[in-house]
Order: C-alpha cells, then sequence, then structure tokens
C-alpha cells in the first residue's frame, strides 16, 4: 500500500522532516528512525478522542516546521545528526480493532526490519501491543524489555467483551510471549485501578511496578537506576511506551483517563532523555493524547517534546559512543563540547 498520509487533517510531518512511503523501501533505506502516526482511539475504555494525537503531536511545535531541533542540553540536532523520515499514519479504522492492530504491527515490523527505530505517535494505548510485538519480531521475542510509563498498570484480561483495548496491551504482549513479564518495567502507577486479581497476575509474571508512593518515597532517579539494570539483563533492546497520563492532570490535561497526583512534565522529560541516553532503545510510542480535552495545546507540546527528548537523547548516545565527550548535565550551557 502505497504513503496514506494523514487519516485526520492535513498530510503534515513530524516538524518538517521528509516523508517517505513504508510500501517503497529505498524510500526509508538510510533512515535511522521512521516516526509511524497511529490514529486510534477504538480501545478506549472513557474519553475518545486520541485518533486525533498524531497529528497535534506533528505540529505542536511555536517554532519553523524546518526538519531542525537543536537541543540546549544535549548540544545536537536531532532531526539534522539522525536521518529521520515521517511515514504518515496507518490506516487505522476505529471500529475493527484487530484489522488496525495488525495494520499497525506490518508498518511497525517493517521499519524494525529496515534497521530503523520505529517512533509510534498514538493514538490510544491499545497500539502499545502491536508496536512493541513488530519490535520484537525482528529483535528476537523476549528479548526486548519494556520500559512503561504510565498512571495504569494496562494488564487487564477481558473489557467490553474484548480481548484489546488500551486497558490490556501489556498483559497480550506478556501472554503472547513478545516481551518477558520479568522485564516489565512499570513507572508512575497510582489510583484505583486495577484489583487485586489483577495485580496477582502481574505478580506471578514478576512485572516490576513502580507506584506513585515509592517514587516519591525513593525519588524517581534511583527508581529508574534500578529499573534500568532490569531492562538490560538477558535482552537485546528496549522498547519505551509512553502513556502522557503519568503526568498530573494539571500538566497535561489532554487525555482520556486522567489520574490525579502524578508525574509533573519536567520528570517526565527528564526520565524519557535518560532512558534513551542510557539505554539501547529499540522502539518508541507515546500515547494517549486527546486533543479534545486539551487546553491551549499544553498535551500535545507535551508529547512533541517526549518524542523530541528522544531523538536527541539517542542522539547524543550514537555521538558518544562514537568518541565524543560524554554528556556532562553540571557543564554550564556556554562552555563548547
Amino acid at each position: 500500500m502505497s504513503r496514506y498520509g494523514a487519516m485526520y487533517g492535513p498530510d503534515l510531518t513530524f516538524l518538517g522532516v521528509p516523508a517517505c512511503d513504508l510500501a517503497d523501501p529505498a524510500s526509508f533505506a538510510d533512515a535511522d528512525v521512521v516516526v509511524v502516526g497511529a490514529p486510534f482511539d477504538g480501545g478506549t475504555s472513557h474519553r475518545p478522542g486520541t485518533r486525533f494525537g498524531p497529528s497535534a503531536i506533528r505540529q505542536a511545535c511555536y517554532l519553523p516546521h524546518d526538519g531542525s531541533r537543536p537541543s540546549l542540553a544535549l548540544r545536537v540536532d536531532a532531526l539534522r545528526d539522525l536521518r529521520v523520515y515521517d511515514a504518515g499514519d496507518v490506516e487505522m479504522f476505529s471500529g475493527d480493532i484487530e484489522r488496525s492492530l495488525s495494520a499497525l504491527e506490518s508498518a511497525v515490523h517493517t521499519v524494525a526490519s529496515s534497521g530503523a527505530i520505529p517512533v509510534v505517535l498514538g493514538g490510544d494505548h491499545s497500539i502499545a501491543l502491536p508496536d512493541a510485538t513488530g519490535v520484537a519480531r525482528h529483535h528476537g521475542l523476549g528479548r526486548v524489555s519494556l520500559v512503561h510509563f504510565d498512571a495504569h498498570a494496562d494488564t487487564g484480561d477481558v473489557e467490553f467483551g474484548s480481548l484489546h483495548g488500551h486497558g490490556q496491551p501489556m498483559r497480550r504482549l506478556i501472554e503472547s510471549g513478545a516481551v518477558r513479564g520479568d522485564r516489565f518495567l512499570q513507572i508512575g502507577l497510582r489510583g484505583y485501578w486495577p484489583g487485586p486479581s489483577v495485580l496477582s497476575w502481574m505478580a506471578e509474571q514478576r512485572m516490576r511496578s513502580y507506584e506513585m508512593t515509592e517514587l516519591v518515597a525513593r525519588g524517581l532517579d534511583e527508581c529508574l537506576t534500578e529499573a534500568f539494570g532490569i531492562a538490560v539483563d538477558e535482552c537485546e533492546g528496549v522498547f519505551l511506551s509512553v502513556d502522557v497520563d503519568v503526568v498530573d492532570p494539571g500538566m497535561a490535561p489532554g487525555t482520556g483517563t486522567p489520574e490525579p497526583g502524578g508525574l509533573t512534565s519536567r520528570q517526565l522529560l527528564d526520565a524519557v532523555r535518560r532512558c534513551c541516553y542510557e539505554l539501547p532503545v529499540v522502539g518508541v510510542d507515546v500515547v494517549e493524547v486527546a486533543p479534545p480535552y486539551d487546553h491551549a495545546d499544553i498535551t500535545a507540546y507535551l508529547g512533541n517534546r517526549v518524542v523530541l527528548e528522544a531523538l536527541s537523547a539517542i542522539a547524543r548516545r550514537r555521538r558518544d559512543a562514537a568518541g565524543g565527550l560524554p554528556w556532562n548535565p553540571k557543564q554550564p550551557l556556554l562552555d563548547a563540547r
């Protein structure tokens, strides 16, 4: 199938990076990263609207859409230091969840098989199942760990009579063998779901979940360091899945299932930077941006910056691996690097 473009709104690429067509391998043969839109909210259990997330994330910036974004913190320009392309949206009809998730898995696997890192813009969190599965099919089932930022565990079993939905992808990933339960790291959980039976299942899988109370008591950095040590043990790479509702709804109101008491936007951006600088990240998705509830585009801007932090950290990691001076966050801004 040729490039679909955008399901909703104009066919704009992420901040002006070049377009590519997944049906034409030559159009992204040299890619380091390929952005894929997943405009799907057929798995939502509460408020829909995330189908408009990919378009909002692509556009949410006050700077020119010129394919350039120099990072003050990391001293790289990820959109130029990396070869970043945008494949447009996968056709995902919200009335047919199985067909839509299958199409997305095929697209993500195509990107991963080319040697590029897929960065998927959601969409509700049901897309994590095809995203991580598509990557694991290339790198090896059970050989990719998953770092998951979210207010919710997303480990439900059957919801509304369906095995698929945004509250269930993590269970499906573990049951399928795509990701090992003991290499599943969840950060930011809080609130009043899931119940005891689901928590018991999670414990049986040896999942590691850092609830907000633990993050506050121990500190986010300490918990991340511990999680990173688990993530790289016996795994070839790490998939990073970021649900924007991990952030307190006062800073990220545009989401379908807001849960008070989360991370700050600053904490999330710093954590994503650490993940992508310190870990061998092989895939990323950013999900649950729901523009209909987003006051002043606050959440769309956050989603955009999550993507930029991830790409900038990947670019800096590659530069340092090639022999550059390691990044030092304590070095003054105007010192040359």
